[in-house]
Order: structure tokens, then C-alpha cells, then sequence
């Protein structure tokens, strides 16, 4: 099953099939997330959904939802 993600501010949408890593999936659509650990312990990868539901892109599979998936970037400086 493929979703489409939609990436926020970049306003940036890509399929992805439901179980791939959202970070993967940035990659592939040319948006930059910055990662740190790569494990979601430093939440450097901090993304957050329509909902207001925080996740981390590097350890966060493609839900299963239906329609698009929106997920709004936003920049740490520390980053």
C-alpha cells in the first residue's frame, strides 16, 4: 500500500509505501531532516503530524493511513 507524504513547509509530496522509514522517504524526496544518533534518542529528526502528534523521522515507519500524510519540518538551531 502506498501513501502520500506531504512535506510542510517545503510544500514537497512523495509516495511512499506504508513501513518505510519517513526518513527515507525525505531523502528520496530531496527534504533535508537533521539527524543526529540515527536511533531517536537525540530527536535531532523531530517532525510533527497534522494532529500535533511529535515523532522522530528516523525511527518512525510510514503509517498506514488514508489520503496524505502531513508532516510539518521545523528548524532546531542547535542543529
Amino acid at each position: 500500500m502506498t501513501i502520500d507524504i506531504h512535506f510542510l513547509p517545503d510544500n514537497v509530496t512523495v509516495k511512499a509505501t506504508v513501513g518505510e522509514c519517513l526518513l527515507e522517504v525525505a531523502e528520496r524526496a530531496g527534504v533535508t531532516i537533521p539527524t543526529g544518533c540515527l536511533m531517536g534518542t537525540c530527536h535531532a529528526c523531530t517532525v510533527e503530524l497534522d494532529d500535533g502528534e511529535i515523532i522522530r523521522a528516523c525511527i518512525t515507519p510510514v503509517p498506514p493511513v488514508k489520503g496524505q500524510l502531513n508532516i510539518h519540518l521545523f528548524t532546531d538551531p542547535t542543529w
